[in-house]
């Protein structure tokens, strides 16, 4: 794949970036240096080796659920700056 002065360009545009030229040279050598190592890993055989699909061959590896203490409505609204007993009270967001 040729890197040229368009698809710098392009690239650019995409990303909504902009490059002054000493910046589209250092680009275009980075880049250079991308494509090729990509370019590289195109060599290798890898005919006979399998898609990694997961890191690890455990899947799904969950906790079991358990039921844990919880406080008391009346713990969870003393430190409330405003309450009516039973709901916490907040400054009202959505006006009509």
């Amino acid at each position: 794949m040729e890197v040229n002065e368009a698809l710098i360009d392009k690239l650019a545009h995409l990303s909504k970036l902009s490059f002054s030229p000493e910046e589209k040279q250092e680009f275009r050598g980075d880049l250079e240096k991308m494509i090729g190592f990509v370019e590289k890993l195109n060599e290798l055989d890898l005919k006979d080796v399998e898609p990694l699909m997961h890191m690890s061959e455990e899947i799904n590896v969950l906790r079991d659920d358990r039921v844990n203490g919880s406080i008391t409505r009346e713990d969870a609204l003393l430190n409330a700056p405003a309450t009516d007993g039973v709901f916490f009270k907040v400054p009202k967001v959505i006006r009509k």
